[in-house]
């Protein structure tokens, strides 16, 4: 994937008068900027997903997955640690009815394990531009409201910043038998998500939450990406 092939992702998205990239397409946009996502397949048959599932080797997660859908929890689209053939076969099916007839498919993905969760996202406010956010992830998200902004484009120094700004910074450090966060993959991040703004004035919110510590390896697990058509105000 390169960033011409993501610009036609968001320009298909928005001729067909969507709102958001499905969770595949958003973590293909990603991956064009060099942000690590969870090794995933997309399915639409029950023959498509044993390949997949074997490819990616059990336990696996599974989601519904369609631009429409945006809280895949909330509609009880997702499967967590899926451990062989017949249970992926049972949540496919399961899966599959949950989603009433939205144009999507299966998202079948690696399992990602770690304590820790950050979110990192992106918004566009309308004095300053784009921002890109940094903090904890996770359920909690809301409640803790533990973030820092800053303006895109961001440098390295910028991003550092930001990490050390919330209150929960301590949780990048070694602690509690895990190994540091490695700052500078998580730096990397945070600019590539400045970069995607400045690339594509589209691309209206970027919500990557979680972003989990795979022992020191940040890795988005899930993606959300909102387009804005001109004339929108947001």
């Amino acid at each position: 994937m390169n960033q011409a092939m993501a610009q036609q992702i968001i320009q298909e998205a928005l001729a067909q008068g969507r709102k958001a990239l499905s969770e595949h397409e958003a973590k293909q946009v990603l991956t064009a900027f060099d942000i690590p996502v969870t090794r995933e397949v997309l399915v639409t048959d029950r023959t498509a997903l044993a390949d997949a599932a074997a490819s990616i080797g059990f336990p696996v997660v599974m989601k519904g997955c369609a631009a429409d859908i945006v809280h895949k929890t909330e509609r009880h689209l997702v499967r967590l640690d899926v451990r062989d053939a017949a249970e992926a076969l049972r949540m496919y099916d399961e899966i599959v009815g949950a989603m009433q007839g939205v144009d999507g498919g299966v998202l079948v993905q690696e399992m990602v394990r770690g304590r820790r969760e950050l979110v990192i996202g992106l918004t566009r406010d309308p004095q300053f531009g784009p921002c890109v956010m940094f903090g904890l992830g996770g359920i909690f998200t809301e409640i803790l409201k533990d973030i820092a902004f800053r303006r895109a484009p961001l440098s390295q120094g910028d991003a550092m910043e930001m990490m050390a700004e919330i209150k929960g910074a301590g949780i990048l450090e070694a602690v509690r038998g895990m190994p540091a966060a490695d700052k500078e993959a998580l730096s990397r991040i945070l600019m590539a998500v400045g970069n995607i703004a400045l690339a594509f004035p589209a691309v209206a919110e970027i919500d990557l939450n979680p972003v989990i510590l795979a022992g020191e390896r940040p890795v988005a697990v899930d993606a959300l990406m909102v387009v804005r058509h001109d004339g929108d105000d947001r």
